[in-house]
């Protein structure tokens, strides 16, 4: 028997059959709910950029979009209880979100307008910066012991 089979799914569970504890309920319906107003308005501020002013930021709204899509796609892995997924994801979050805003913070010039990344999310109250970092933690407090 494989390790997925063993350990209940991709969403974890011991190995004994017992469920793994739900990514999206309970608290983590907050985490859900965070994540999915940032997909929209990450997904509305990209889309309205790209739509209107993209030759004067190609970039900085390319980098909205990119973040846009990884808030829909943590919103529903955590929803899902995707936990590699939800991983992965947090992970390429927290990595945008320090690069851009290093490099926001270096270069100004390279980011004309601003990005959900940009300044390591302090046009959203940093929220972006410490919002993978809640979800790493959350992943890790929902993991069940291995056998």
């Amino acid at each position: 028997m494989n390790r997925i089979a063993k350990t209940g799914g991709e969403t974890g569970g011991g190995a004994d059959g017992t469920p793994a504890p739900r990514l999206g309920g309970g608290p983590g319906r907050v985490l859900v709910a965070v994540y999915a107003v940032f997909a929209i308005a990450a997904t509305s501020r990209a889309g309205v950029q790209i739509a209107t002013r993209f030759s004067e930021a190609p970039v900085a709204y390319l980098l909205s979009a990119v973040a846009a899509v990884v808030y829909i796609l943590l919103t529903v892995a955590l929803a899902r209880g995707h936990r590699r997924l939800a991983l992965v994801a947090c992970g390429f979050e927290l990595a945008g979100v320090l690069i851009v805003g290093t490099l926001s913070l270096l270069d100004p010039a390279a980011f004309p307008h601003a990005t959900v990344w940009s300044g390591y999310g302090s046009g959203y109250l940093f929220i972006p910066l410490v919002l993978p970092i809640i979800g790493f933690v959350w992943l890790l407090k929902r993991r069940t012991a291995k056998p």
